[in-house]
């Protein structure tokens, strides 16, 4: 019901953009809440899919559809020449769905229980690949830190872009194996246990949601990329911090609320696995496939953060994850923690020099 009558604000944010011509700040705040709905029904006609083909096909049908929206978003802020913003839209994802998705899931979920268990395999193989998100997206900053330092090089920007393509071809095979290995040769292990409740949609009404909430995304993604600017000088923020808390909040939103919804039915792995695996694949898929596409919108973008906070803020994900899903249950108390170290990165982002 709530993501039906967010669904308003589609036709409303279109008018104000093409027949009211209104001010960029009512458009971005219109077109953001208009993703939200989209997002939900990209997830939900994805998901619908992938229970009619299967495990193996349905996984790759997440892969294709599962993080359209934010990609779609990010596409559109990449062309329009906001590489940082889209850096910092990667960051503000991994650290979102990490910290605010699964802290707020654990809170919900063990409110009025002594605590949840889930299978540890699954957390330990999810926490294994933050680990290696870490290091591949420490890797180029520190190449760049040592070619400006160490080697006196005024210029590594194309080294910085043939490395960061090399990261990224890296990253996308091991997503791909990392599917094979959960889906195919040890699916027994990786299973969610529940079957999913409802009623299934048919194949029209699931390709057609599909296809409609791509294009309409696409529509409203053009509406924010172009009134970024501005709405971030209305309201006295940066276009950075825009891109790592607002953006990254709006197109992940879908993902905080399955989340929160299953951890309150007592199915905490299935929370675990939808808010850390959200930011397995942003790390591992969508920042990778940014940087190849961006080559083709003549837009170059590496995989080079120049800020030291944002390599901090993906460490801290990766080890607060790790601290808390180590033992396989979790507490409402533990939940806090993780909102509490969402909320200090999104104080540090928020009064960060532009």
């Amino acid at each position: 019901m709530f993501f039906t009558l967010l669904l308003a604000f589609i036709p409303l944010s279109l008018a104000l953009q093409y027949l009211v011509h209104a001010p960029p700040l009512w458009i971005f705040l219109t077109a953001i809440l208009a993703i939200v709905p989209l997002a939900e029904w990209i997830r939900r006609a994805t998901e619908e899919l992938a229970e009619r083909a299967g495990p193996a096909i349905g996984g790759l049908l997440n892969v294709s559809f599962g993080n359209a929206p934010e990609l779609i978003l990010a596409l559109f802020v990449l062309a329009s020449g906001h590489q940082n913003v889209v850096k910092g839209q990667i960051i503000g994802s991994i650290i979102g769905n990490g910290l605010l998705g699964l802290g707020l899931s654990v809170v919900v979920g063990c409110w009025g229980r002594e605590k949840q268990t889930f299978r540890r395999e699954r957390a330990g193989m999810l926490g294994s690949l933050l680990i290696l998100a870490v290091i591949a997206l420490l890797l180029p900053a520190l190449f760049d830190h040592a070619e400006r330092s160490l080697y006196a090089m005024r210029d590594p920007e194309p080294l910085d872009e043939r490395l960061s393509l090399g990261v990224s071809v890296v990253l996308i095979l091991v997503y791909i194996a990392n599917l094979a290995y959960t889906l195919t040769t040890h699916r027994d292990v990786f299973a969610d246990a529940e079957a999913a409740e409802g009623t299934a949609w048919p194949y029209w009404r699931s390709l057609g949601v599909l296809f409609a909430g791509t294009a309409l995304t696409a529509m409203e993604a053009e509406l924010v990329s172009g009134a970024l600017e501005a709405t971030a000088s209305r309201l006295g923020l940066t276009p950075f911090f825009l891109g790592v808390i607002v953006l990254a909040v709006i197109g992940n939103a879908a993902e905080y609320v399955s989340a929160v919804y299953f951890a309150r039915q007592n199915r905490m792995g299935m929370a675990v696995s939808i808010t850390v695996g959200s930011s397995i694949q942003v790390a591992l898929l969508v920042a990778p496939l940014l940087v190849l596409f961006s080559r083709f919108l003549h837009r170059p973008m590496n995989l080079v953060f120049h800020n030291p906070l944002e390599l901090i803020a993906v460490a801290g994900v990766a080890f607060a994850v790790n601290s808390i899903t180590q033992d396989g249950e979790t507490t409402w108390f533990e939940g806090v923690l993780l909102l509490a170290v969402y909320a200090l990165l999104a104080l540090a982002f928020y009064f960060v020099t532009p």
